[in-house]
C-alpha cells in the first residue's frame, strides 16, 4: 500500500519555498496601515515600507543585480538598513550587513573574500568604506544613504539610495526559487584570526522568525527598539519577526543608554534584544527617581553570560531580561533560558543566577545538546560533567562561504560543533562553562572563567572583567584577572584577589590581576585573544 503514498507528489498547490519575503506580502495585505518605523520625525507604515522595499529591488536589478550577487551594506540601524533585509533577497541577490566598528583593513578583506558586487553605504561611513578600498586596491560601485541624522560624512559620488525608489516596484517572483537558496553572509565576529563567512538560507530565515515569535511568547503588533546591530546576526532575525507580526520598529541611529531609555518611555516599546555590555550600561543611569517599568520590558540577551548581579538590576527596573544563547553559524539565538513558576520562590539573587544559564532549545531547533566528544554520548544532567554544545536543526547555516575543510569540520558527526563547554543541571537546563579554548587547566583541575569572572563583576569598582590562563612552572597555568575600573573607582590586585577568595575555591581565585581598558567586539565580546597575546608578549 506505500505506493499509494509514494504517488502523491509535491506540487505548487503543497509545497512552497519557506521564506521571510513571504512575510512581506503578509504586512501589506494586513499590516498596511500600521506603523512599521519610527525614526525621528520619520513615520512610516507599512504599506510604505513594502513599497519602498519592493522599488529598493527594483532598483538593484536595474543595476545589474542578479541571483546570488552579494551586496554589502555599512550602515548603522536606520530604516534603510531595516528594509534592505527584504529588497535585497528579493532581488535574488545576498545581503551582507557589515560590523560598522570594524577596522578597514577587515572590511577590505570582507568585501573581498565576499566577492562583493555593489556596497550600500551611509555617507557617516563613506571615510570608512574609502579606506578599506584603498587597501583593497580597487573600487566597487557604491549607493550612498543620506541619513539625515548622520553626522559628517562624505561623498563618494555614488548612486544616491533616493534613486533607487522612484523606478516602480518589483516584478518579479515574490519567493525564492528554492529555500535553500542564501539569503544572508555573515562574518563571524573576529575573536580569533580572520572572520569566516556565515552563509544563510531562506528556510532557515523562515523557521527562526516563527521560532522567536513561539519562544518569546510575542503579541501582535510588538513595539520594537532596534539596538541588536543589524550586522550580528541579521539583527537577530528580528527585522523579519516585525513584518511577520505586524510590529513598529523604532530606531536611535547611536545606541547611547539615554537614547535607549528615552526611546523607551516616548515611544512605549515593549521588546528588544540586547547584548549585556547594554543591560549593564542601563542599569548604571540614575534612574532615581522613576517607576519601574510597567508592565515590565521584554528584553531578550546573549552574547555572553550576563553577571547575576546585571540581571539582578535590570529585574528592578521593569526589565523582564531572558537569557537566550547562539551563535553566528545558527543564525542567533537556539536556546533560552525559559522562567520555571518554582523560580519564584526564590531570592532575587538566586532568580539572576538562574536566569543566566543557556536553558532549553527553541521550538524549531531539532536538537541541542551537551555531548562528551570522547564517549559521543549527553552528558549526565549533574550540573558538573563538562561537554560540548552541540546543535542540529533547520536553523543551522549552510557553511562557510568558500571554505570546504571548516564546514566539514564543524558539521562532525551530523551535528554543529559550537565550541563552547557546558554542563547540564537536573532540570535539563544547559550552562555554559566556557568557550573550550577558555577553559583553565590548573594542576589538573578545570577552572571556569566565566565562572570567575561572575564572582568579578560582583566587586563594587568592577565595571568589566575576562579571566584567561597564565602560564605558570608549578600549576601548568593559573587564571589571571583583567579588570577595566568604574570611573571614580579604585582597587588594587591585592583587594580583587581576596574579594574572589571569600567567593571562591582557592585554586578558582585569580593570582594576578591586570587593570586595563578590555578590548571588545561590537556586540560587546571581550576579545581574550588579545588578552592572550599580552600575556604571552609579557613572559617572552
Amino acid at each position: 500500500m506505500q505506493k499509494h503514498f509514494e504517488a502523491l507528489e509535491m506540487t505548487a498547490a503543497n509545497h512552497v519555498p519557506l521564506s521571510p519575503l513571504s512575510f512581506l506580502n503578509r504586512a501589506a495585505a494586513l499590516h498596511g496601515r500600521r506603523t512599521a518605523v519610527v525614526y525621528g520625525k520619520v513615520r512610516r507604515h507599512w504599506a510604505e515600507v513594502v513599497r519602498r522595499a519592493r522599488a529598493v529591488s527594483r532598483g538593484l536589478t536595474e543595476m545589474g543585480i542578479t541571483k546570488g550577487d552579494t551586496v554589502s551594506v555599512l550602515c548603522p540601524n536606520i530604516p534603510e538598513l531595516f528594509e534592505l533585509h527584504f529588497a535585497v533577497p528579493l532581488s535574488g541577490a545576498v545581503l551582507n550587513t557589515l560590523n560598522t566598528r570594524l577596522e578597514p583593513e577587515t572590511i577590505a578583506y570582507i568585501l573581498d573574500h565576499a566577492d562583493t558586487r555593489l556596497v550600500i553605504v551611509d555617507r557617516e561611513l563613506a571615510p570608512l568604506l574609502s579606506k578599506a578600498f584603498a587597501l583593497l586596491g580597487r573600487d566597487i560601485p557604491v549607493v550612498e544613504i543620506a541619513d539625515p541624522n548622520a553626522v559628517g560624512g562624505d561623498s563618494l559620488d555614488g548612486l544616491d539610495y533616493s534613486e533607487l525608489l522612484i523606478k516602480g516596484e518589483h516584478v518579479g517572483p515574490a519567493l525564492p526559487d528554492d529555500e535553500w537558496d542564501a539569503i544572508a553572509l555573515n562574518y563571524t565576529s573576529g575573536t580569533s584570526g580572520r572572520p569566516k563567512g556565515v552563509v544563510y538560507h531562506h528556510r532557515g530565515a523562515y523557521l527562526m522568525a516563527l521560532g522567536t515569535v513561539a519562544a518569546w511568547q510575542m503579541p501582535s503588533y510588538p513595539v520594537y527598539l532596534s539596538v541588536v546591530p543589524m550586522f550580528h546576526c541579521n539583527g537577530w532575525g528580528h527585522p523579519w519577526v516585525m513584518a511577520l507580526q505586524g510590529g513598529t520598529m523604532v530606531f536611535t541611529r547611536v545606541p547611547a543608554a539615554d537614547k535607549i531609555m528615552a526611546a523607551i518611555r516616548e515611544h512605549g516599546v515593549t521588546h528588544l534584544g540586547a547584548a549585556p555590555i547594554v543591560l549593564q550600561m542601563l542599569a548604571e543611569l540614575d534612574n532615581s527617581g522613576t517607576d519601574p517599568f510597567d508592565p515590565a520590558i521584554k528584553v531578550m540577551t546573549a552574547g555572553a553570560p550576563p553577571p547575576p548581579s546585571v540581571l539582578e538590576k535590570t529585574k528592578a527596573m521593569g526589565l523582564d531580561v531572558m537569557q537566550v544563547y547562539g551563535l553566528t553559524e545558527t543564525f542567533g539565538h537556539i536556546s533560552q533560558c525559559l522562567w520555571q513558576e518554582e523560580w519564584a520562590n526564590e531570592s532575587p539573587a538566586e532568580q539572576a543566577r538562574l536566569q543566566a544559564q543557556q536553558g532549553i532549545g527553541f521550538p524549531m531547533v531539532e536538537s541541542v545538546s551537551v555531548i562528551d566528544r570522547d564517549s559521543e554520548e549527553p552528558v549526565p544532567q549533574d550540573g558538573e560533567t563538562q561537554g560540548e554544545i552541540a546543535i542540529r536543526g533547520n536553523t543551522v547555516m549552510k557553511g562557510y562561504y568558500k571554505d570546504v575543510a571548516a564546514t566539514a569540520e564543524a558539521f562532525d558527526n551530523g551535528y554543529f560543533w559550537s565550541g563552547d563547554a557546558a554542563v547540564v543541571s537536573p532540570n535539563g537546563y544547559m550552562q555554559i562553562r566556557d568557550r573550550l579554548k577558555d577553559v583553565i587547566i590548573s594542576g589538573g583541575e578545570n577552572i571556569s572563567s566565566v565562572e570567575v569572572e561572575a564572582v568579578l563583576y560582583r566587586h563594587p569598582a568592577v565595571q568589566a572583567a575576562a579571566v584567561v590562563a597564565k602560564p605558570d612552572p608549578k600549576w601548568g597555568e593559573v587564571p589571571c584577572a583583567f579588570v577595566e575600573l568604574r570611573p571614580g573607582h579604585e582597587a588594587d590586585g591585592d583587594e580583587i584577589i581576596a574579594f574572589c577568595r571569600e567567593h571562591l575555591a582557592g585554586f578558582k581565585a585569580p593570582k594576578s590581576v591586570v587593570f586595563a581598558d578590555l578590548p571588545k567586539t561590537s556586540t560587546g565580546k571581550i576579545q581574550k585573544f588579545q588578552l592572550r597575546e599580552k600575556i604571552k608578549a609579557a613572559e617572552s
